[in-house]
């Protein structure tokens, strides 16, 4: 009797420890899955829908810019007739974006910062509008008054008047984290206040012709219409603005980028004080630093900033950078990768003098650099656009030197460098250098010309990574190269 009472006991046991473990794993998960409800309730009133009247022919701006970010729909694919419909109708008799007269369209998002009016969105959402319209939670129409707006950040700042406005709480996308929880709200297509959700992805991305600002990667749906509509964190604070897709298919992929409050605001304050948004200039041009160029440069890890060109007349060339400089902190934040630096540099003020440390020749050097104003893009424009020759079998390649009139056409500045003509397998060919290539700096030293070339090539050491810098199609590029052992 009394065995058979343990072997109950122990069984119930048994069965009350599974429960337990069973409902405490069920109210983690049902604790892990947050519930949007409130905040979307307390919030979803400061989004707002923004349209615009276009009486120009061409197609809207902003329809254009999110086409850009989106590959060909497929033709076959379920949304392929909606999409085609939504992009192309004629507005006379559709809901399109074509028509010599457009009637107010739902373009994308926005949401009131402050309680005296100001909405923000993005730029490409305003872009070319003759009218603005606001449409607020409670169904008013408000024409907006564009303050000012910043193409390199894609912001566009409005002002409305209306009082008693439901306004967001901003939040601090510094301390966001990678796998938080974030909330879109917005008009995907049109389909007004649209909840999706999703996490972090990641943070600090930099996409192409966007380098002032580190993009926060999420996977919440986006799609056209969400455009300039804001990024909740759980506690109900906007930590960014959604803006872009990244799409092989024509839909939504799981990769959306938002704009970090943070810089958002930074632009704000520009645009409500002068209109205008400065940012500082440092007038470089740079690459990452790869696991064979770490090597070339006796570093030891890949890190930092590179320095492959050192624009004229820049605050840059003011402080003495040079080529093969490799910056690993500004003004006193590290910088890891160079898509690190750009944003850094931008939010420096104007005329400020700040430390940068950079790697020169295998030793740390500290340089104070006075920043200066990012020109405008058109200013800034570089040539990113007998024959004398040589072969260095050491290297397999063959160079000549450059002729006068063809350095004119390659606007080279100086008289140093040699031409690739023709590129053999080893080294050279290894390490990615073309057929076309001009080489203007090997292993830290400028190349004259090309009896210069073969006479630093002989001088290489073995077994060892050394970088090449050379000016391909407009702009400059470190390689790495490493020869072979020599038995």
């Amino acid at each position: 009797m009394k065995a058979f009472t343990m072997k109950s006991f122990s069984q119930i046991f048994v069965v009350f420890l599974f429960l337990m473990f069973a409902t405490s794993n069920l109210a983690f998960a049902v604790r892990g899955l947050p519930d949007f409800t409130e905040l979307v309730e307390q919030y979803g009133p400061a989004v707002v829908n923004i349209s615009t009247v276009q009486k120009a022919k061409e197609k809207s701006k902003s329809m254009e810019h999110f086409k850009r970010r989106m590959p060909d729909f497929p033709q076959d694919g379920p949304f392929g007739d909606w999409f085609k419909k939504f992009f192309d109708d004629d507005n006379q008799g559709g809901g399109g974006f074509n028509g010599e007269h457009r009637k107010a369209q739902s373009l994308g998002s926005g949401f009131v910062i402050s309680k005296d009016g100001y909405v923000l969105t993005n730029n490409h959402v305003v872009e070319g509008a003759d009218k603005i319209i606001v449409r607020l939670s409670d169904r008013r129409e408000l024409d907006a008054e564009l303050i000012g707006r910043d193409e390199r950040s894609d912001l566009a700042l409005l002002k409305i008047k209306a009082k008693g406005l439901p306004v967001v709480k901003m939040g601090n996308s510094e301390k966001l984290k990678p796998g938080e929880w974030v909330l879109a709200i917005g008009s995907p297509f049109g389909f007004d206040y649209s909840v999706t959700a999703g996490i972090v992805s990641a943070k600090g991305r930099s996409l192409p012709r966007e380098n002032y600002v580190p993009f926060i990667q999420t996977d919440v749906a986006i799609n056209p219409g969400n455009s300039g509509g804001p990024l909740f964190n759980l506690d109900g604070e906007v930590i960014g603005i959604n803006s872009q897709i990244y799409s092989r298919t024509g839909g939504y992929m799981g990769v959306s980028f938002a704009i970090p409050i943070d810089t958002a605001m930074n632009v704000v304050d520009q645009l409500k004080k002068d209109g205008q948004v400065t940012r500082g200039w440092l007038g470089v041009l740079i690459q990452d630093v790869t696991r064979d160029l770490a090597e070339s440069f006796n570093m030891d890890k890949p890190h930092g900033a590179l320095v492959a060109r050192v624009l004229p007349d820049s605050p840059a060339q003011d402080a003495g950078f040079e080529v093969g400089d490799i910056v690993v902190n500004f003004n006193g934040k590290e910088v890891d990768h160079s898509s690190d630096l750009p944003p850094i540099v931008g939010i420096t003020p104007i005329d400020k003098s700040v430390p940068v440390d950079i790697i020169r020749k295998g030793k740390t050097k500290t340089i104070n650099v006075k920043i200066g104003e990012l020109p405008k893009e058109d200013d800034i424009k570089v040539s990113s656009r007998s024959d004398g020759s040589v072969t260095s079998n050491r290297l397999a390649v063959v160079v000549f030197d450059i002729p006068e009139d063809q350095r004119e056409r390659l606007e080279l500045s100086g008289d140093a460098g040699v031409i690739v003509k023709e590129v053999k397998s080893g080294p050279a060919s290894e390490s990615g250098i073309r057929k076309g290539d001009v080489i203007l700096m090997v292993n830290n030293i400028d190349i004259e010309n090309a009896k210069h070339f073969k006479e630093v090539a002989k001088d290489l050491p073995a077994d060892k990574s050394v970088p090449v810098l050379v000016h391909r199609r407009g702009s400059p590029i470190f390689l790495a190269m490493k020869l072979p052992d020599e038995e």
